[in-house]
């Protein structure tokens, strides 16, 4: 049985994490969403940065429409299940993406929303040694995720939900029963 499981949340709630803990544990191949729009900076000549990096995946959405790191993603996608039976999407952007997945992919898609308090976010984030974000410049991305990038909607609709504001082996055991109860 093929599985694919979505990683989505908002900056600082531990996706990151949670895809080095999954991709371990299950031996799962992992498609980067976020690579998208790192390359599409580059491309561009631009320095990769917070604003640099909004910039850029406010305008593709825009150009390409809110599905955009969704597609241009699936044959990624497809190609590990047919190499392996299964993926794990890290970091799902916005309903669009979620609706052409589901479309894709069907009950194969599994979504996990991680969530972690804001203050919890806030320290991680400024203490990332890549692209640290500031308590302003989460706040600013928050909104810009919700506002303009339909993030709260795969959020919501998530299968599962996981609380990330403990330890990194709170998380892990809380990702080794999701696992265990899609692979039962």
């Amino acid at each position: 049985m093929a599985i694919i499981i979505g990683l989505v949340g908002l900056s600082g709630t531990g996706k990151s994490e949670a895809s080095r803990i999954l991709t371990e544990l299950a031996a799962l191949p992992s498609v980067y969403f976020g690579d998208v729009v790192i390359t599409e900076v580059r491309a561009r000549g631009l320095d990769v940065t917070p604003d640099s990096e909004r910039q850029v995946r406010e305008d593709l959405r825009v150009r390409e429409g809110m599905a955009v790191m969704a597609r241009r993603k699936l044959p990624e996608i497809r190609a590990a299940l047919d190499r392996h039976g299964k993926v794990l999407i890290d970091g799902i952007y916005s309903y669009s993406e979620l609706r052409l997945l589901r479309e894709s992919f069907g009950a194969a898609l599994i979504i996990v929303a991680i969530h972690a308090a804001r203050s919890v976010r806030a320290a991680r984030l400024a203490a990332r040694p890549v692209r640290p974000l500031s308590r302003e410049e989460m706040d600013a991305r928050d909104a810009a995720e919700v506002e303009k990038l339909e993030k709260a909607q795969p959020i919501a609709l998530a299968d599962f939900h996981v609380v990330n504001d403990g330890t990194t082996a709170e998380l892990t055991e809380s990702l080794i029963r999701i696992h265990a109860a899609l692979t039962a």
